[in-house]
Protein backbone atom coordinates (compact mmCIF):
# COMPACT_ATOMS: atom_id res chain seq x y z
CA UNK A 1 0.00 0.00 0.00
CA UNK A 2 1.32 3.42 -0.96
CA UNK A 3 1.79 5.49 2.22
CA UNK A 4 1.62 8.68 0.17
CA UNK A 5 -1.94 7.75 -0.83
CA UNK A 6 -3.04 7.05 2.75
CA UNK A 7 -6.33 8.99 3.04
CA UNK A 8 -6.69 8.92 6.83
CA UNK A 9 -5.90 12.13 8.73
CA UNK A 10 -5.54 11.81 12.51
CA UNK A 11 -4.73 15.13 14.14
CA UNK A 12 -6.28 17.84 16.29
CA UNK A 13 -9.13 19.31 14.24
CA UNK A 14 -7.94 17.74 10.97
CA UNK A 15 -10.70 17.37 8.39
CA UNK A 16 -11.34 13.65 7.82
CA UNK A 17 -11.66 12.51 4.22
CA UNK A 18 -15.30 11.53 4.89
CA UNK A 19 -17.32 13.51 7.45
CA UNK A 20 -19.74 10.71 8.22
CA UNK A 21 -22.70 10.81 10.58
CA UNK A 22 -23.06 14.59 10.91
CA UNK A 23 -25.59 15.37 8.17
CA UNK A 24 -28.45 15.95 10.60
CA UNK A 25 -26.61 18.72 12.46
CA UNK A 26 -25.51 20.36 9.22
CA UNK A 27 -29.11 20.33 7.98
CA UNK A 28 -30.32 21.96 11.21
CA UNK A 29 -27.85 24.79 10.66
CA UNK A 30 -28.83 25.16 7.01
CA UNK A 31 -32.49 25.52 7.93
CA UNK A 32 -31.74 27.96 10.75
CA UNK A 33 -29.62 30.16 8.47
CA UNK A 34 -32.28 30.18 5.78
CA UNK A 35 -34.90 31.21 8.33
CA UNK A 36 -32.61 33.96 9.62
CA UNK A 37 -32.03 35.21 6.08
CA UNK A 38 -35.81 35.49 5.62
CA UNK A 39 -36.17 37.56 8.78
CA UNK A 40 -37.59 34.75 10.89
CA UNK A 41 -36.41 33.74 14.34
CA UNK A 42 -33.98 30.83 14.42
CA UNK A 43 -32.26 29.12 17.31
CA UNK A 44 -28.53 28.62 17.34
CA UNK A 45 -26.88 25.33 18.28
CA UNK A 46 -24.66 24.20 21.12
CA UNK A 47 -22.64 21.06 20.37
CA UNK A 48 -21.50 19.30 23.55
CA UNK A 49 -19.28 16.24 23.40
CA UNK A 50 -16.21 14.46 24.69
CA UNK A 51 -12.71 14.96 23.33
CA UNK A 52 -12.02 13.21 20.04
CA UNK A 53 -15.61 13.11 18.74
CA UNK A 54 -14.99 15.70 16.02
CA UNK A 55 -16.64 18.85 17.44
CA UNK A 56 -13.98 21.13 15.97
CA UNK A 57 -14.15 19.42 12.58
CA UNK A 58 -17.94 19.72 12.55
CA UNK A 59 -17.83 23.36 13.58
CA UNK A 60 -15.43 24.17 10.75
CA UNK A 61 -17.58 22.31 8.25
CA UNK A 62 -20.61 24.28 9.42
CA UNK A 63 -18.61 27.44 8.77
CA UNK A 64 -17.74 26.31 5.24
CA UNK A 65 -21.36 25.40 4.58
CA UNK A 66 -22.53 28.82 5.79
CA UNK A 67 -19.95 30.71 3.73
CA UNK A 68 -20.89 28.70 0.62
CA UNK A 69 -24.53 29.70 1.22
CA UNK A 70 -23.59 33.38 1.29
CA UNK A 71 -23.26 33.87 5.04
CA UNK A 72 -20.56 35.76 6.93
CA UNK A 73 -18.67 33.52 9.33
CA UNK A 74 -16.91 34.60 12.54
CA UNK A 75 -14.72 31.79 13.91
CA UNK A 76 -13.27 31.81 17.42
CA UNK A 77 -11.53 29.37 19.74
CA UNK A 78 -11.79 30.23 23.42
CA UNK A 79 -8.51 29.51 25.22
CA UNK A 80 -8.53 29.38 29.01
CA UNK A 81 -6.79 32.70 29.60
CA UNK A 82 -8.40 35.04 27.02
CA UNK A 83 -11.47 37.21 27.48
CA UNK A 84 -14.46 37.01 25.17
CA UNK A 85 -14.20 40.68 24.06
CA UNK A 86 -10.54 40.18 23.10
CA UNK A 87 -11.57 37.25 20.86
CA UNK A 88 -14.65 38.87 19.36
CA UNK A 89 -13.50 42.38 18.49
CA UNK A 90 -11.03 41.65 15.65
CA UNK A 91 -13.31 39.02 14.11
CA UNK A 92 -16.39 41.26 14.21
CA UNK A 93 -14.36 44.00 12.53
CA UNK A 94 -13.60 41.64 9.64
CA UNK A 95 -17.26 40.61 9.43
CA UNK A 96 -18.39 44.25 9.26
CA UNK A 97 -15.89 45.00 6.52
CA UNK A 98 -17.43 42.15 4.51
CA UNK A 99 -20.96 43.45 5.10
CA UNK A 100 -19.96 47.00 4.17
CA UNK A 101 -19.16 45.82 0.63
CA UNK A 102 -22.88 45.21 0.05
CA UNK A 103 -24.33 48.52 -1.08
CA UNK A 104 -27.66 48.07 0.72
CA UNK A 105 -25.83 47.40 4.01
CA UNK A 106 -23.01 49.93 3.76
CA UNK A 107 -24.58 52.57 6.02
CA UNK A 108 -25.62 50.02 8.65
CA UNK A 109 -22.20 48.35 8.60
CA UNK A 110 -20.40 51.68 8.99
CA UNK A 111 -22.59 52.55 11.97
CA UNK A 112 -21.91 49.13 13.51
CA UNK A 113 -18.19 49.74 12.99
CA UNK A 114 -18.47 53.00 14.95
CA UNK A 115 -20.29 51.13 17.72
CA UNK A 116 -17.51 48.51 17.69
CA UNK A 117 -14.93 51.30 18.04
CA UNK A 118 -16.70 52.70 21.11
CA UNK A 119 -17.19 49.18 22.51
CA UNK A 120 -13.46 48.50 22.18
CA UNK A 121 -12.36 51.74 23.80
CA UNK A 122 -14.81 51.38 26.70
CA UNK A 123 -13.70 47.83 27.55
CA UNK A 124 -9.93 48.11 27.11
CA UNK A 125 -9.43 49.18 30.72
CA UNK A 126 -11.47 46.25 32.08
CA UNK A 127 -10.16 43.64 29.64
CA UNK A 128 -6.47 44.31 29.30
CA UNK A 129 -5.91 41.46 26.87
CA UNK A 130 -7.72 43.42 24.12
CA UNK A 131 -4.88 43.94 21.66
CA UNK A 132 -6.64 45.55 18.71
CA UNK A 133 -6.92 49.33 18.63
CA UNK A 134 -9.62 50.75 16.37
CA UNK A 135 -9.13 54.24 15.00
CA UNK A 136 -11.88 56.42 13.68
CA UNK A 137 -15.06 57.88 15.04
CA UNK A 138 -17.17 56.13 17.68
CA UNK A 139 -20.97 56.14 17.86
CA UNK A 140 -21.26 58.00 21.14
CA UNK A 141 -23.73 56.54 23.62
CA UNK A 142 -24.06 53.18 21.85
CA UNK A 143 -22.18 50.17 23.21
CA UNK A 144 -19.65 52.30 25.10
CA UNK A 145 -20.92 52.18 28.69
CA UNK A 146 -18.25 49.72 29.84
CA UNK A 147 -20.86 47.15 30.88
CA UNK A 148 -20.20 44.02 28.82
CA UNK A 149 -23.74 42.62 28.95
CA UNK A 150 -25.44 45.83 27.83
CA UNK A 151 -22.76 46.84 25.37
CA UNK A 152 -22.51 43.45 23.67
CA UNK A 153 -26.27 43.45 23.13
CA UNK A 154 -26.09 46.90 21.53
CA UNK A 155 -23.13 45.93 19.35
CA UNK A 156 -24.59 42.66 18.06
CA UNK A 157 -27.96 44.30 17.35
CA UNK A 158 -26.11 46.77 15.11
CA UNK A 159 -24.24 43.91 13.45
CA UNK A 160 -27.61 42.20 12.97
CA UNK A 161 -29.08 45.30 11.33
CA UNK A 162 -26.21 45.33 8.84
CA UNK A 163 -26.60 41.59 8.20
CA UNK A 164 -30.35 42.01 7.61
CA UNK A 165 -29.77 44.86 5.15
CA UNK A 166 -27.19 42.77 3.30
CA UNK A 167 -29.38 39.64 3.44
CA UNK A 168 -26.30 37.81 4.66
CA UNK A 169 -26.67 35.98 7.99
CA UNK A 170 -23.72 36.22 10.38
CA UNK A 171 -22.68 32.98 12.05
CA UNK A 172 -20.53 33.22 15.20
CA UNK A 173 -18.72 29.91 15.74
CA UNK A 174 -17.01 29.46 19.12
CA UNK A 175 -15.01 26.34 19.89
CA UNK A 176 -14.04 25.33 23.46
CA UNK A 177 -16.91 27.48 24.72
CA UNK A 178 -16.63 25.92 28.19
CA UNK A 179 -13.54 28.06 28.80
CA UNK A 180 -15.43 31.37 28.51
CA UNK A 181 -15.94 32.86 31.97
CA UNK A 182 -19.48 32.55 33.31
CA UNK A 183 -20.03 36.33 33.43
CA UNK A 184 -18.86 36.72 29.81
CA UNK A 185 -20.90 33.69 28.76
CA UNK A 186 -23.93 35.31 30.38
CA UNK A 187 -23.37 38.46 28.32
CA UNK A 188 -23.17 36.40 25.14
CA UNK A 189 -26.38 34.54 26.00
CA UNK A 190 -28.15 37.79 26.81
CA UNK A 191 -27.14 39.19 23.42
CA UNK A 192 -28.30 35.98 21.70
CA UNK A 193 -31.65 36.32 23.44
CA UNK A 194 -32.04 39.90 22.20
CA UNK A 195 -31.11 38.93 18.65
CA UNK A 196 -33.66 36.13 18.70
CA UNK A 197 -36.39 38.45 20.01
CA UNK A 198 -35.72 40.91 17.20
CA UNK A 199 -35.33 38.16 14.57
CA UNK A 200 -31.97 39.54 13.47
CA UNK A 201 -29.77 37.22 11.39
CA UNK A 202 -26.87 36.73 13.80
CA UNK A 203 -26.56 33.20 15.18
CA UNK A 204 -24.27 31.54 17.71
CA UNK A 205 -23.03 28.01 17.20
CA UNK A 206 -20.86 26.84 20.09
CA UNK A 207 -18.99 23.62 20.82
CA UNK A 208 -17.48 22.41 24.04
CA UNK A 209 -17.07 19.70 26.62
CA UNK A 210 -20.21 18.35 28.32
CA UNK A 211 -19.78 20.62 31.37
CA UNK A 212 -20.62 23.54 29.06
CA UNK A 213 -24.33 22.86 29.58
CA UNK A 214 -24.09 23.39 33.34
CA UNK A 215 -22.05 26.56 32.83
CA UNK A 216 -24.65 27.96 30.47
CA UNK A 217 -27.46 27.22 32.92
CA UNK A 218 -25.44 28.96 35.63
CA UNK A 219 -24.84 31.97 33.38
CA UNK A 220 -28.51 32.41 32.37
CA UNK A 221 -31.48 30.39 33.58
CA UNK A 222 -33.16 30.67 30.16
CA UNK A 223 -30.16 29.31 28.25
CA UNK A 224 -31.83 25.96 27.56
CA UNK A 225 -34.59 27.68 25.57
CA UNK A 226 -32.25 29.70 23.36
CA UNK A 227 -30.52 26.84 21.53
CA UNK A 228 -30.80 23.34 20.22
CA UNK A 229 -28.34 20.93 21.83
CA UNK A 230 -27.49 18.03 19.50
CA UNK A 231 -24.86 15.95 21.26
CA UNK A 232 -21.76 15.09 19.23
CA UNK A 233 -20.83 11.52 20.12
CA UNK A 234 -19.22 8.38 18.77
CA UNK A 235 -20.50 7.44 15.33
CA UNK A 236 -23.15 4.75 14.90
CA UNK A 237 -21.88 1.62 13.19
CA UNK A 238 -23.03 2.48 9.66
CA UNK A 239 -21.44 5.95 9.77
CA UNK A 240 -18.23 4.58 11.33
CA UNK A 241 -17.97 2.03 8.53
CA UNK A 242 -18.48 4.74 5.92
CA UNK A 243 -15.73 6.85 7.54
CA UNK A 244 -13.32 3.99 6.79
CA UNK A 245 -14.68 2.38 3.63
CA UNK A 246 -15.32 5.41 1.43
CA UNK A 247 -11.86 7.08 1.78
CA UNK A 248 -10.19 3.72 1.08
CA UNK A 249 -12.45 3.09 -1.94
CA UNK A 250 -11.62 6.55 -3.29
CA UNK A 251 -7.99 5.41 -3.37
CA UNK A 252 -8.86 2.06 -4.96
CA UNK A 253 -8.53 0.03 -1.75
CA UNK A 254 -10.85 -1.93 0.54
CA UNK A 255 -11.15 -3.50 3.99
CA UNK A 256 -12.08 -7.11 4.63
CA UNK A 257 -15.19 -7.42 6.79
CA UNK A 258 -13.26 -8.91 9.74
CA UNK A 259 -10.77 -6.03 9.57
CA UNK A 260 -13.57 -3.47 9.71
CA UNK A 261 -15.21 -5.25 12.63
CA UNK A 262 -11.96 -5.23 14.58
CA UNK A 263 -11.37 -1.51 14.01
CA UNK A 264 -14.93 -0.75 15.12
CA UNK A 265 -14.41 -2.88 18.23
CA UNK A 266 -11.14 -1.16 19.11
CA UNK A 267 -12.33 2.39 18.43
CA UNK A 268 -16.00 2.10 19.48
CA UNK A 269 -16.81 4.53 16.69
CA UNK A 270 -14.94 7.55 18.06
CA UNK A 271 -13.96 9.62 15.00
CA UNK A 272 -10.42 10.49 16.06
CA UNK A 273 -9.64 6.87 16.90
CA UNK A 274 -11.10 5.70 13.58
CA UNK A 275 -8.65 7.95 11.76
CA UNK A 276 -5.73 6.66 13.84
CA UNK A 277 -6.56 2.99 13.23
CA UNK A 278 -7.33 3.63 9.58
CA UNK A 279 -3.96 5.32 9.07
CA UNK A 280 -1.91 2.58 10.73
CA UNK A 281 -3.84 -0.29 9.18
CA UNK A 282 -3.21 1.25 5.75
CA UNK A 283 0.51 1.66 6.46
CA UNK A 284 0.86 -1.92 7.77
CA UNK A 285 -1.00 -3.54 4.87
CA UNK A 286 1.10 -4.71 1.94
CA UNK A 287 -1.86 -4.82 -0.44
CA UNK A 288 -5.60 -4.36 -0.70
CA UNK A 289 -7.85 -5.54 0.82
CA UNK A 290 -6.70 -4.64 4.33
CA UNK A 291 -7.02 -7.80 6.44
CA UNK A 292 -7.70 -8.61 10.07
CA UNK A 293 -4.00 -9.54 10.43
CA UNK A 294 -3.06 -6.07 9.17
CA UNK A 295 -5.35 -4.42 11.73
CA UNK A 296 -4.06 -6.59 14.58
CA UNK A 297 -0.47 -5.79 13.61
CA UNK A 298 -1.28 -2.07 13.37
CA UNK A 299 -3.12 -1.83 16.66
CA UNK A 300 -0.01 -1.49 18.82
CA UNK A 301 1.20 1.42 16.68
CA UNK A 302 -2.25 3.04 16.81
CA UNK A 303 -2.37 2.75 20.61
CA UNK A 304 1.15 4.17 20.92
CA UNK A 305 0.26 7.11 18.68
CA UNK A 306 -2.83 7.83 20.79
CA UNK A 307 -0.85 7.55 24.01
CA UNK A 308 1.82 9.98 22.83
CA UNK A 309 -0.28 12.43 20.84
CA UNK A 310 -3.81 12.35 22.23
CA UNK A 311 -3.76 11.15 25.83
CA UNK A 312 -0.42 12.24 27.27
CA UNK A 313 -0.81 15.92 26.38
CA UNK A 314 -3.81 15.97 28.71
CA UNK A 315 -2.17 14.08 31.56
CA UNK A 316 0.82 16.46 31.39
CA UNK A 317 -1.49 19.32 32.46
CA UNK A 318 -2.32 17.93 35.89
CA UNK A 319 -0.60 18.05 39.28
CA UNK A 320 0.56 14.89 41.09
CA UNK A 321 -2.52 14.98 43.33
CA UNK A 322 -4.85 15.41 40.36
CA UNK A 323 -3.04 12.58 38.62
CA UNK A 324 -3.69 10.28 41.60
CA UNK A 325 -7.36 11.24 41.54
CA UNK A 326 -7.62 10.36 37.85
CA UNK A 327 -5.84 7.04 38.42
CA UNK A 328 -8.26 6.19 41.20
CA UNK A 329 -11.15 6.89 38.81
CA UNK A 330 -9.54 4.61 36.24
CA UNK A 331 -9.27 1.81 38.77
CA UNK A 332 -13.05 1.92 39.11
CA UNK A 333 -13.52 1.57 35.34
CA UNK A 334 -14.82 3.74 32.55
CA UNK A 335 -17.47 5.48 34.65
CA UNK A 336 -19.36 7.57 35.48
CA UNK A 337 -18.42 7.16 39.14
CA UNK A 338 -19.72 8.52 42.40
CA UNK A 339 -17.32 11.04 43.89
CA UNK A 340 -17.59 9.15 47.17
CA UNK A 341 -16.39 5.94 45.52
CA UNK A 342 -13.29 7.72 44.18
CA UNK A 343 -12.57 9.09 47.66
CA UNK A 344 -12.95 5.61 49.13
CA UNK A 345 -10.60 4.21 46.47
CA UNK A 346 -8.00 6.80 47.58
CA UNK A 347 -8.62 6.25 51.30
CA UNK A 348 -9.42 9.94 51.62
CA UNK A 349 -12.44 11.86 52.84
CA UNK A 350 -14.81 13.24 50.23
CA UNK A 351 -14.37 16.76 51.62
CA UNK A 352 -10.58 16.66 51.32
CA UNK A 353 -10.83 15.93 47.58
CA UNK A 354 -13.39 18.60 46.67
CA UNK A 355 -10.77 21.08 45.51
CA UNK A 356 -8.95 18.48 43.40
CA UNK A 357 -12.21 17.45 41.75
CA UNK A 358 -13.15 21.06 40.98
CA UNK A 359 -9.74 21.82 39.48
CA UNK A 360 -9.95 18.79 37.20
CA UNK A 361 -13.38 19.93 36.01
CA UNK A 362 -12.03 23.42 35.28
CA UNK A 363 -9.13 21.91 33.35
CA UNK A 364 -11.58 19.93 31.24
CA UNK A 365 -10.30 16.53 32.39
CA UNK A 366 -13.54 15.36 34.00
CA UNK A 367 -17.16 16.48 34.14
CA UNK A 368 -20.23 15.85 36.26
CA UNK A 369 -23.05 14.12 34.34
CA UNK A 370 -25.27 14.10 37.46
CA UNK A 371 -25.17 15.23 41.08
CA UNK A 372 -22.22 13.66 42.94
CA UNK A 373 -21.07 11.84 39.79
CA UNK A 374 -17.96 12.33 37.68
CA UNK A 375 -16.73 10.97 34.37
CA UNK A 376 -13.75 11.41 32.06
CA UNK A 377 -14.05 13.93 29.22
CA UNK A 378 -11.65 11.82 27.13
CA UNK A 379 -12.91 8.48 25.77
CA UNK A 380 -11.01 5.41 26.98
CA UNK A 381 -8.85 7.52 29.29
CA UNK A 382 -9.19 4.89 31.99
CA UNK A 383 -7.40 2.36 29.77
CA UNK A 384 -4.59 4.80 29.05
CA UNK A 385 -4.06 5.56 32.74
CA UNK A 386 -3.83 1.86 33.52
CA UNK A 387 -1.23 1.45 30.77
CA UNK A 388 1.02 4.29 31.93
CA UNK A 389 0.44 3.83 35.69
CA UNK A 390 -0.10 0.07 36.00
CA UNK A 391 -0.27 0.04 39.80
CA UNK A 392 -2.93 2.26 41.38
CA UNK A 393 -0.52 2.95 44.24
CA UNK A 394 2.53 3.60 42.05
CA UNK A 395 2.04 7.34 41.87
CA UNK A 396 1.57 7.93 45.60
CA UNK A 397 3.80 10.47 47.28
CA UNK A 398 6.19 8.99 49.85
Amino acid sequence: MDAASNPFEPGAGNQPPELAGRDEVREKVRIALERAKRGRSARGLILPGLRGVGKTVLLRQIGRDAAAAGGVVVTLEAPEQRSLPALLIPQLRVALLQLSRVAAAKEHAERAMRVLTGFTRALRVKYQDIEVSLSGEAEEGFGDNGDLEQDLQTLLVQVGAAAAAARKPVLILIDELQYVKVTELGALLSASHRLSQEALPVMLIGAGLPQLLARMAKAKSYAERLFEYPRVDALPEEAARRALVKPAADEGAAFEEEALAEILRQTRGYPYFLQEWGKHAWDFAERSPITLDDVVAASAAAVLALDEGFFRVRLDRVTPMERRYLRAMAELGEGPHRSGDVAEQMNRSLESLGSTRDKLIRKGMIWSPAYAEIAFTVPMFDRYLKRVIPDAEADEEP
